[in-house]
């Protein structure tokens, strides 16, 4: 199962064949501003197997983010957080640096909730977002989502942001 391609964007599970694409990415220090730290490439082939888990588990994880015609734009998808206690669906994304400012977050993470809505019959999906990272959360207003509270998360105060998708337009 996969989200609905878009204009200018198509969704395929990751694989380890994606492992020098995603690893540049997560271990790019600009896309991992507001993570503690950006990834090794031993950390991208951990979450590689992760979203391969989700997949096997859920039907969904994050997956990768193509253009059309096959040009790597970073993922984007659906896993399960907890979010103070409790677990919530989250969509999660993350661009390459390089495209970032395109409208490719707000492109995919739409798709993926539709995906959450019409797929998987998800009654919420929030966004787990940095206090400090302003264009994260655009994307979630984007989205239609709203503040609905803080996490703490050891030191870090995490915002969360949700839509009720029972609400929100087909």
């Amino acid at each position: 199962m996969l989200p609905h391609p878009t204009d200018r964007l198509r969704f395929r599970e990751m694989t380890m064949e994606d492992l020098d694409s995603m690893s540049a990415m997560l271990g790019d220090p600009s896309v991992m501003t507001y993570y503690p730290a950006p990834k090794t490439r031993e950390e991208a082939v951990a979450w590689i197997d992760w979203n391969q888990a989700n997949y096997a588990r859920h039907g969904y994880g994050l997956w990768i983010v193509e253009t059309h015609d096959g040009g790597f734009v970073g993922d984007c998808g659906l896993t399960w957080q907890q979010v103070n206690g409790r677990s919530e669906l989250e969509v999660g994304y993350h661009v390459r640096s390089d495209l970032q400012g395109r409208g490719y977050a707000t492109e995919a993470a739409s798709a993926c909730l539709e995906f959450a809505r019409d797929a998987v019959g998800a009654a919420l999906l929030v966004a787990i977002i940095h206090p400090d990272n302003v264009a994260s959360r655009r994307v979630a207003e984007r989205l239609g989502m709203r503040h609905l509270e803080d996490e703490l998360s050891g030191s870090l105060v995490r915002t969360v942001m949700g839509v009720d998708l029972a609400q929100s337009p087909p």
